[in-house]
C-alpha cells in the first residue's frame, strides 16, 4: 500500500525526494541519484528554476533547437523551438529554407484585443439590470483607475465593457464582458485584477441600488475570470509564390500545387483530419510558445476552439491559386507576453528572445504563427509527395538506436544503412544486431 503524508510542502527538497523514492519507486538510491543528476550545478539558478513552480524536486529538461534561414517581413530570422518530438526543428529548418527564395513568409498582426470576463446570477428582471448597468458604467470604469494606470501610460488598458444577458442558457446567469489590451504584456494578471476590481465595485453597487420591482433580488459573483479563447487577438501569416517555381522533384508543379490545396480541403471538411492538420501546425507553435517563456496550454485551448468557432473542428490553414499564384495562409489567435512571467526570469528564455531580436508582443505573435505555417506547410509537403514516415523516422531513427543501447560507432553505420532503406523499429533493431554479430 502506497504511503499517504501530509505537509509534503513544508518538506526540504532533499526530504520530498527521500519520501517519493522510498515510497513509489523500486530503486530509491538509483531514482534519487537520477533526480540529483538534473540539478544545476549554479545554486541561484537551481533556486531560481525551483520556484517556477511547486513541490518541485528536480528539472524536467527539453532540447532546445534553432531553425535557421527565416525570412519574414523582409528580415531574416533563426527561430528557437523546444520540442521533443522528432524531425519538428528539420521541417520548419526545410520549410525556410524552401520559401527563402520564393519570397519569404509574410506576417501581420490584424487584432490585440483580449477577454475577461465577470461571470453572476441575479434573480431579478433583466431590464432593471441592464437600466442599473449603464448607469453605474462610468463608475465601474473609474474604480479600474488606479490599476490600469501603469498599463494605459504604455498605451493599454480596458476597451469595452458591456453586460451580456445569458439567461437563454443558464437560468440567472449574466456576465460583465470586458475586452484590453495589454500592450507587450500577456495580462492575465492585469486582467485578472481589473475583473476581480469589477466584480466587487459591480456587488455593491447593484445590492445597495434601490429595486423598484419588490424585494430586492440576489445578485451572486460566480468567479471572475479571463478567457484563453482570443478570437479578437489575431495574427496571419502567408507565403505565396508562382505555381510554376514551386519546383517540385517528386511531381509536377502544377499536380502538386493542386494536391497541396486538396490536403487542406480536406483538413476543412473532415475532423478527423483537421485534428491531425492543426497538431502538426502546434508542433511548430508550441515549440516557439515555449522558448520564449508563454503559456502554450493556453495557447492550445485557445487555438483549438478557433478552430471549431462556425460550429464543427476544422483546419487552420487555407491554400488557393489565383491567377498563376499559389498561396498558403493561416490566422491565428495568439495571446502572448515579451514582458512578465518566465520572460525575464528564465535564462534560456532570455536568450531565446536575444536571438529573436527582443521583439515586441506583435512581432512575437508574427514569429510563432510563421512557425505554425512552416510546421503545416512541411507536413503537407511530405504528404503529398513522399509520404510522413519517410522523413520523420529518419530522424526518428536516433531515439530508436539510443533506446537499443546501441554504440557511437554502431549507430554511425546503422545510419549509413538507412540514407537508403525505409526506417522503422523492427528493422532498426535487426540491422544493430547483424553489425553486433559481425
Amino acid at each position: 500500500m502506497t504511503a499517504r503524508i501530509d505537509g509534503f510542502s513544508k518538506l526540504s527538497k532533499s526530504d520530498k525526494i527521500d519520501w517519493i523514492v522510498s515510497n513509489f519507486t523500486h530503486d530509491p538510491e538509483g531514482f534519487k541519484s537520477l533526480i540529483k543528476q538534473y540539478w544545476n550545478d549554479d545554486t541561484e539558478l537551481q533556486r531560481i528554476h525551483d520556484e517556477f513552480a511547486e513541490n518541485t524536486i528536480s528539472n524536467f529538461y527539453l532540447p532546445l533547437g534553432i531553425a535557421p534561414n527565416f525570412l519574414i517581413n523582409g528580415k531574416i530570422y533563426a527561430i528557437p523551438m523546444a520540442v521533443e518530438e522528432s524531425s519538428v526543428v528539420a521541417a520548419a529548418s526545410n520549410a525556410a529554407k524552401y520559401w527563402q527564395n520564393r519570397g519569404g513568409f509574410k506576417a501581420v498582426v490584424l487584432r490585440t484585443e483580449k477577454v475577461g470576463q465577470v461571470h453572476f446570477t441575479f434573480s431579478g428582471a433583466s431590464s432593471w439590470l441592464e437600466e442599473a448597468f449603464i448607469s453605474l458604467k462610468p463608475k465601474l470604469i473609474q474604480d479600474l483607475k488606479p490599476l490600469m494606470k501603469n498599463m494605459e501610460e504604455r498605451g493599454g488598458g480596458l476597451l469595452s465593457l458591456e453586460l451580456r444577458n445569458k439567461t437563454s442558457l443558464l437560468d440567472n446567469y449574466y456576465q460583465l464582458h470586458a475586452t484590453f489590451e495589454t500592450k507587450d504584456a500577456m495580462g492575465a494578471n492585469f486582467i485578472n485584477s481589473c475583473l476581480e476590481q469589477l466584480a466587487a465595485s459591480w456587488e455593491e453597487e447593484i445590492d445597495r441600488r434601490e429595486y423598484t420591482g419588490g424585494d430586492h433580488p440576489d445578485t451572486e459573483i460566480i468567479m471572475s475570470i479571463l478567457s484563453n479563447y482570443v478570437p479578437d487577438c489575431i495574427v496571419r501569416a502567408e507565403v505565396s509564390c508562382p505555381v510554376n517555381v514551386l519546383d517540385e522533384d517528386a511531381m509536377d508543379t502544377e499536380l502538386f500545387a493542386r494536391k497541396m490545396i486538396q490536403a487542406v480541403s480536406i483538413a476543412q471538411v473532415e475532423p478527423f483530419r483537421a485534428v491531425t492538420h492543426n497538431k502538426g501546425i502546434m508542433n511548430g507553435v508550441d515549440a516557439v510558445v515555449l522558448a520564449t517563456g508563454n503559456d502554450f496550454r493556453a495557447v492550445e485551448a485557445g487555438v483549438h476552439a478557433y478552430a471549431a468557432r462556425e460550429g464543427s473542428y476544422k483546419g487552420l490553414t487555407e491554400a488557393w491559386i489565383e491567377d498563376g499564384q499559389f498561396s498558403l495562409r493561416i490566422d491565428l489567435p495568439l495571446a502572448l507576453g515579451t514582458v512578465g512571467g518566465l520572460t525575464r526570469l528564465h535564462p534560456l528564455v532570455r536568450f531565446s528572445m536575444e536571438v529573436l531580436g527582443q521583439p515586441s508582443a506583435k512581432e512575437l505573435m508574427e514569429l510563432v504563427a510563421v512557425a505554425g505555417l512552416a510546421q503545416n506547410f512541411a507536413a503537407l509537403r511530405s504528404l503529398v509527395t513522399t509520404g510522413i514516415q519517410q522523413g520523420h523516422m529518419k530522424m526518428h531513427l536516433l531515439n530508436i538506436l539510443n533506446q537499443l543501447g546501441a554504440s557511437s560507432t554502431e549507430k554511425e553505420k546503422v545510419v549509413a544503412h538507412f540514407k537508403t532503406a525505409t526506417v522503422s523499429f523492427n528493422e532498426a533493431q535487426q540491422v544493430l544486431e547483424q553489425i553486433r554479430r559481425s
